[in-house]
């Protein structure tokens, strides 16, 4: 039977695992969910190995204001809950999708570098990670309806381990649809985050406090740019209107990044230094590959579609209109002066301030 999806409230009265919750797109998804936007959940768990984070993060959901007070990890009342566990482990992975409806896999090992040292760590979390949330589902035949596979802008031509797992995680999720027919398989897959943790925003913001010099790795790199909030749209798009073995792309703007470092460091005396592409970086990042664009249709004015590569999970498709090439943040970039303006409506030019605005200490 083929899953559904609702065109209103598609998380109404669902319950909701968000696996790598406590990390910055895990913060303003959940943030997010709780808006009830898509509908007023019944439950959200938080799925990861981190007990500071979710000690922290539950602290500022429940307005705690002292760390010694009285914790309730499973309050009935409470539509936000708390699990360690770790997507490489079968085992917690089974025993916390019993319990859902839809998944939300956020959790991985994102760090080019240390993807590329560290390769089979990288390749446990990002690909037995997700097969692992399949496999689940398959041989419990559990009644999730939807999950949604989080990728990135480097599973597309990938030259880094990082992308390289990213591109066999969306492969796994894709052919779940084929081995798991009660349940919807859709991927996202998007560029650079701004103010994320490890990315350049925060880096040279940190460079900056401290004095400089703020270091770029080329001054030929282009990386696209978007928002927590815009990342979290693309993921709700997916939740609404993916269809199953689809992968959503927002159309988000591009900047070279000795751009970004320009203006973020703007009139300060402080020095600007190359050194060097690290490890496995690429110069341009692509979000739709050439061999994918003839299977890549435009689903509204702010998201692509690419159709499953496996053919017998395409459906038939109104939208013939496939894009003309590859989609790359080298294509077109932001003028200094689009750029300042963009970082700006984030609150991202003042670097004694954080991701969410406030003043650093």
């Amino acid at each position: 039977m083929e899953a559904t999806v609702s065109d209103t409230k598609p998380l109404e009265g669902k319950r909701i695992l968000v696996t790598g919750g406590t990390g910055s797109l895990g913060k303003v998804l959940v943030r997010r969910l709780l808006s009830n936007e898509m509908g007023t959940p019944d439950k959200v768990i938080i799925f990861s190995r981190d007990e500071a984070k979710q000690h922290e993060m539950r602290m500022v959901h429940k307005r705690m204001r002292q760390a010694t007070e009285e914790i309730i990890y499973r309050s009935p009342d409470d539509v936000l809950e708390f699990r360690i566990g770790d997507v490489r482990d079968f085992d917690t992975v089974s025993a916390v999708m019993r319990e859902v409806d839809v998944v939300l896999n956020a959790a991985a090992l994102k760090q080019v570098p240390t993807c590329e040292y560290f390769p089979f760590e990288a390749v446990r979390t990002n690909v037995h990670g997700a097969e692992n949330i399949v496999r689940a589902i398959q041989l419990h035949d559990l009644p999730v309806d939807t999950v949604v596979g989080i990728s990135t802008d480097k599973a597309c031509k990938p030259v880094n381990v990082m992308g390289m797992c990213k591109a066999l995680q969306e492969r796994v999720f894709v052919q779940g649809n084929m081995r798991c027919e009660q349940t919807r398989f859709v991927c996202v897959r998007y560029g650079n985050v701004l103010a994320s943790r490890g990315s350049v925003v925060p880096l040279f913001r940190d460079q900056i406090l401290s004095g400089g010099p703020v270091t770029i790795t080329s001054t030929d790199m282009t990386r696209f740019l978007l928002s927590l909030e815009d990342a979290v749209d693309t993921i709700f798009a997916a939740v609404s209107s993916a269809r199953r073995g689809e992968t959503y792309i927002p159309k988000v703007p591009s900047a070279r990044v000795v751009d970004i470092a320009a203006v973020m460091i703007g009139e300060r005396a402080i020095d600007l230094v190359v050194t060097g592409v690290r490890p496995g970086e690429k110069l341009d990042e692509i979000l739709v590959s050439e061999e994918e664009a003839f299977r890549t249709v435009e689903r509204s004015s702010r998201f692509y579609a690419i159709l499953p590569v496996l053919p017998e999970l395409r459906q038939t498709d109104t939208d013939t209109q496939t894009i003309s090439g590859e989609y790359s943040s080298g294509d077109w970039v932001m003028d200094p002066d689009a750029l300042r303006a963009l970082l700006d409506s984030h609150g991202l030019l003042d670097p004694d301030l954080d991701e969410e605005g406030e003043l650093l200490a």
